[in-house]
């Protein structure tokens, strides 16, 4: 077949003709669009025009993938410098950052210092308007009515020490537990605390109600301005941080506290985290508790409620 032929789709006017034997039929020749099509996946005219296209683009193209090269390697260069000086400012800035943690950690340590100092202090003078008072008061029948009522408002507002019988419980977070509880909203996959404030909060309403006379959770003493509260991961009792294990003090008739207390919602609170979660509770009669003396603000507002 001639190139013309083949450029203008295949046909071929002589094909199947035989030159050798004219006495027999000649044959009728295979249409050229059906011979295009299964030979022929690409118009012969489209192939020669993206093959002078190709060859006319190269230099272009060249060109333009040493441009794209050039731009990643300014790009590279500048991502490491922005990296070589962010590490340089780092190193930089790391003594000063050091020097002023040091200097934030002496004076929070100062200040602890101070806040211990002034505690003792203070408690020395409230040791000694005490005994004055006392020794004024217990001149005559009236003044001896009138520190009995005293030291009944002291034992209410927790600001004397106690010491005398009553219940310890403690309360241990056994490590990371299933999610079990109605609180599980509150806790955190995998953390080792268990026992929240509102726990803690239960326990000591329930020695209040079953006869306690004065109550210590963590060494703080419990008063009317003592807060129980979550603070992140820590649990705060008068703004004082506390952990596990949880020691729980609670002064009082030791016998008749129990008997209460092991019915109380506080101590089946206890009992339900222990099923769930392994919490440890231990509940002990002890004698000879000591509570130290709760911090005393002032109060502004106040009404008594009941007789």
């Amino acid at each position: 077949m001639a190139d013309a032929d083949r450029l203008l789709g295949g046909y071929d006017p002589n094909a199947g003709r035989s030159a050798h034997a004219a006495a027999r039929p000649q044959l009728i020749p295979v249409p050229s669009l059906l011979r295009a099509l299964l030979s022929e996946h690409l118009d012969p005219g489209y192939a020669a025009a993206a093959a002078r296209r190709g060859g006319a683009d190269a230099p272009r193209r060249g060109r333009e993938r040493a441009f794209g090269w050039l731009w990643e390697a300014l790009a590279a260069l500048l991502i490491a410098a922005v990296f070589a000086a962010a590490v340089a400012q780092a190193r930089s800035v790391a003594p000063g950052v050091r020097d002023a943690q040091q200097l934030l950690l002496q004076s929070v340590r100062s200040s602890e210092s101070t806040a211990a100092r002034l505690g003792k202090e203070r408690s020395a003078l409230t040791a000694r308007v005490d005994d004055v008072q006392r020794r004024a008061l217990a001149e005559n029948a009236e003044g001896r009515r009138l520190l009995t009522r005293l030291d009944a408002l002291s034992l209410a507002a927790a600001s004397t020490a106690v010491i005398g019988p009553g219940l310890t419980v403690t309360v241990t977070d056994p490590g990371a537990g299933p999610n079990l509880s109605d609180v599980s909203k509150q806790r955190v996959n995998g953390s080792r605390q268990i026992i929240l404030d509102r726990d803690l909060q239960l326990v000591v309403n329930s020695l209040w109600a079953s006869g306690a006379e004065a109550i210590s959770v963590g060494g703080v003493r419990i008063g009317p301005n003592v807060t129980i509260r979550q603070a992140g991961g820590a649990i705060l009792v008068d703004n004082t941080p506390t952990s596990s294990p949880y020691q729980i003090l609670a002064v009082g008739p030791p016998h008749g506290m129990r008997d209460v207390f092991d019915s109380s919602p506080g101590l089946q609170r206890l009992r339900l985290l222990e099923a769930s979660y392994g919490v440890v509770v231990a509940v002990d009669v002890a004698d000879g508790l000591s509570l130290p003396a709760g911090s005393i603000r002032d109060v502004k507002f106040a009404k008594q409620i009941g007789p």
